[in-house]
């Protein structure tokens, strides 16, 4: 290995690290390299790439806390509907959610998130359909199943029109409109979107470098 490594490559080892296992090594090299960074948009980078590890080692309320110091960051050279911070937006909001249940706080991230969606992208934008689902997985939690619902919906109709049928966001979407309709003592159409989602599943376990190709495409 080079004995020095531009500061793309220690990013990109930086991002390496974590999949494989090795948090401890990668929190040491994101501290020095926040230590050594004079540039505001590389520390907000180390900041989400913290926020992400300490997200994967299940230390949630750390990972808002550096998620926050990144958007923090990026707020202040850009614009409001600049796309990052609809992205970083999207990060806090998951972890508010999944792991620590805020979810009054969670939707208020999300309703950031959505905004600077709004503004940056047409309508019906494959990029609405993770934030609906998101919307969709709050209002389910908050038993607000007709909400919950109408957002699940919303993403099946963005994956419609912007993925193949096999695609795993077609399972996923129909299990969740499934476990709703379930929820809302609606068991038919439960049972038969349960269906659509297993027959997607079984077809990705038949076919997995189909489904590959999908994924790079």
């Amino acid at each position: 290995m080079k004995e020095e490594i531009d500061g793309g490559g220690w990013y990109r080892m930086g991002q390496l690290i974590p999949r494989m296992g090795y948090f401890d090594q990668a929190e040491e090299l994101y501290n020095e390299l926040l230590e050594n960074s004079s540039d505001d948009s590389e520390r907000a980078n180390v900041y989400n790439l913290l926020g992400w590890v300490k997200r994967d080692q299940g230390q949630y309320k750390e990972a808002v806390l550096f998620y926050g110091k990144s958007l923090e960051i990026y707020q202040k050279p850009l614009p409001d509907d600049h796309l990052s911070l609809g992205t970083m937006c999207s990060n806090i909001g998951q972890v508010l959610l999944r792991e620590l249940g805020y979810y009054a706080a969670a939707l208020k991230v999300l309703q950031n998130a959505y905004q600077i969606q709004e503004k940056t992208f047409q309508e019906g934008n494959q990029a609405f359909a993770s934030t609906f689902s998101w919307y969709g997985s709050v209002y389910r939690d908050l038993k607000e199943y007709s909400k919950a619902l109408d957002y699940f919906e919303k993403c099946l109709t963005i994956v419609r029109k912007t993925l193949p049928e096999n695609h795993p966001d077609f399972g996923l979407t129909y299990s969740n409109i499934g476990d709703i309709h379930h929820l809302m003592s609606g068991y038919e159409k439960a049972l038969a979107f349960h269906h659509k989602a297993l027959n997607i599943q079984e077809n990705i376990k038949r076919n997995p470098l189909k489904c590959a190709t999908t994924y790079t495409n």
